[in-house]
């Protein structure tokens, strides 16, 4: 059994929310717009078309793209991205958008925002498999069981009060998309890694010992024809190609 304190591996996901957990799910402000993240080039744009359809509300402006979703404290779903482009002067546009919305005003991008505090950095790219012993299996998990799916997602990320929030705001976006599927991964009976595989990208994942690590995302990978668009904290001895840094920051308000 694989104790949830030991060999914990911070993957991407969550930012630890400074109010607590909402009463009820924030109703979806419109159906976003699902991009395919096939053929997509960028880092920056692999996420924002993986975490658009699981978010609540999305903005454009001024060549940024905003997804929020408070229901959850999903960090892809919560930021501004600076897109290749951007306006120069739209991050303290964003930031009055995101005081009138009472939400924090979290950037992602290529290069460090200006007083802003450092939250996160991923290297984001495409992941190819590499070989492991077979010890791990991964398994599809039915979507009828997302409270599980869930609740590991947010007790790998310390963050047990988010599980029933996340599961329903992830049950919800699910129903707009057909061809996400959930894996589940195994060490005996133990589950010890989940991920969810959306077409060409696997952003959000997450484990409870980091020989979960590569099986999950090979079997991703395997899914998306050979290679899959995914996201690896500094620490992840594992490599991705044709990608880049992206940072995950704060700006203070103060």
């Amino acid at each position: 059994m694989v104790a949830a304190s030991q060999s914990r591996t911070f993957v991407p996901g969550l930012l630890r929310a400074t109010q607590g957990v909402p009463e009820r799910i924030v109703e979806q402000m419109h159906a976003p717009i699902v991009r395919q993240t096939e053929g997509m080039t960028t880092p920056l744009q692999s996420l924002v078309a993986y975490y658009e359809p699981l978010s609540a509300l999305t903005r454009d402006l001024h060549g940024s793209m905003t997804l929020q979703t408070r229901a959850t404290p999903l960090l892809g779903a919560n930021a501004s991205y600076l897109l290749p482009g951007a306006h120069p002067d739209v991050v303290p546009l964003l930031r009055v958008w995101h005081e009138s919305q009472g939400s924090h005003p979290l950037f992602a991008s290529l290069h460090p925002v200006p007083n802003a505090e450092h939250v996160q950095t991923l290297r984001v790219g495409k992941y190819s498999p590499v070989p492991d012993p077979g010890v791990i299996v991964v398994e599809q998990l039915s979507r009828l069981h997302m409270a599980r799916f869930a609740a590991l997602i947010a007790e790998a990320h310390e963050l047990a009060d988010w599980a029933a929030p996340l599961g329903k705001s992830l049950a919800a976006s699910m129903e707009r998309l057909p061809s996400a599927t959930l894996l589940m991964a195994y060490a005996g009976n133990e589950e010890i890694g989940a991920l969810l595989h959306l077409p060409g990208a696997a952003h959000l994942w997450a484990t409870l010992d980091p020989a979960a690590d590569a099986p999950l995302l090979n079997r991703a990978a395997e899914l998306s024809g050979g290679e899959v668009w995914t996201s690896l904290p500094d620490s992840s001895p594992l490599s991705v190609s044709d990608g880049a840094e992206v940072i995950f920051s704060l700006l203070n308000t103060d």
